[in-house]
């Protein structure tokens, strides 16, 4: 079932994970330069900050570029360019606590641009730290899979750049 965006509410898409860490790392990679460009992005991509500005109505800039073969290979097939310029407003920051941002949607062939929202949470528990991140279903099915697909991959790099400070 194709389902499209007709400008009404989309649903929300929700992942959770726990990460032995502390708070004050994981807000790091979430909100620095060096932190982003570590782990943002999903595999086979790598990215570039040009801005940011961490405060509500600040900018987050960024490149994102394919750089393994299949993920090449796949943007080609698909009509799209290696390099995609991203921009996203941050909606609201709580350090520590909360980063919400709203990323414009501009990178699909033959779909109108429009607002992917998305909202992390970082609640601390002992040595850990539980973190949501919820964000806006796209305007398919099939790009909304490809969405999440893509935050489980990033998230996979989290998990690796995570360990890797812990040694």
């Amino acid at each position: 079932m194709k389902k499209k965006n007709d400008g009404s509410a989309r649903r929300r898409i929700t992942i959770e994970r726990t990460h032995q860490a502390s708070i004050e790392d994981l807000w790091s990679l979430w909100t620095t330069k060096e932190g982003i460009e570590s782990w943002w992005g999903p595999d086979g991509f790598a990215v570039k900050v040009h801005k940011l500005d961490l405060r509500p109505g600040g900018e987050l800039r960024y490149s994102m570029t394919a750089t393994a073969q299949p993920q090449v290979q796949f943007m080609k097939k698909a009509g799209m360019p290696l390099t995609t310029e991203v921009q996203l407003t941050y909606t609201e920051v709580v350090a520590n606590r909360r980063l919400a941002y709203t990323q414009l949607a501009d990178f699909i062939p033959g779909v109108k641009p429009y607002d992917v929202t998305t909202a992390v949470e970082f609640h601390a528990q002992g040595g850990s730290v539980h973190m949501v991140v919820t964000f806006d279903a796209m305007h398919d099915d099939q790009w909304t899979e490809r969405a999440k697909m893509g935050r489980e991959s990033e998230l996979r790099k989290l998990v690796k750049v995570l360990a890797g400070k812990s040694r």
